[in-house]
């Protein structure tokens, strides 16, 4: 209950606008092309299991693509990344990777060349859900977009 004087005006109520719902997706890139990419479904977190699940889905990609290149895995120190089952699970795999200091954006390559260009890109298009969305990325129109990106970040 709300205590005001009988001749104060009743207070402004704003109106409530959805906002623009977030996607999640995990990208693996390098200087060439998207080499993986996976949406989270909507209501979901990023856990050490589904990162695990991601990784499997990323070395049946690089093997189908990139034959005789060896890979170096470049991640952030987030939970799921350093968590003990997924140091395993890289092990198994035989993923490289390369270490990352805590809190060193400067060693983040996608944030300044990755997600400016995808913002960039993504910029004035309007997604009525989240299958169209994906359905972009799968059909290749932001790879070949992302190029000269991925090239210029790579040198």
């Amino acid at each position: 209950m709300e205590y005001r004087h009988k001749i104060s005006q009743s207070p402004r109520k704003f109106k409530v606008v959805a906002s623009a719902r977030k996607v999640l997706f995990t990208v693996f890139w390098d200087m060439e092309r998207v080499v993986h990419m996976e949406f989270l479904e909507q209501k979901q977190t990023v856990n050490s299991e589904r990162y695990i699940s991601t990784l499997r889905a990323l070395k049946l990609r690089l093997g189908r693509i990139r034959r005789d290149k060896d890979s170096i895995l470049q991640h952030d120190n987030a939970r799921p990344h350093t968590s003990l089952q997924t140091q395993d699970a890289l092990r198994q795999l035989e993923l490289t990777t390369l270490p990352h200091r805590a809190y060193s954006p400067d060693l983040a390559p996608s944030e300044y060349y990755l997600f400016p260009q995808l913002k960039k890109y993504l910029k004035g298009h309007h997604y009525d859900n989240d299958e169209e969305l994906s359905q972009m990325f799968a059909d290749g129109a932001v790879d070949s977009r992302l190029h000269s990106s991925l090239t210029a970040c790579a040198n």
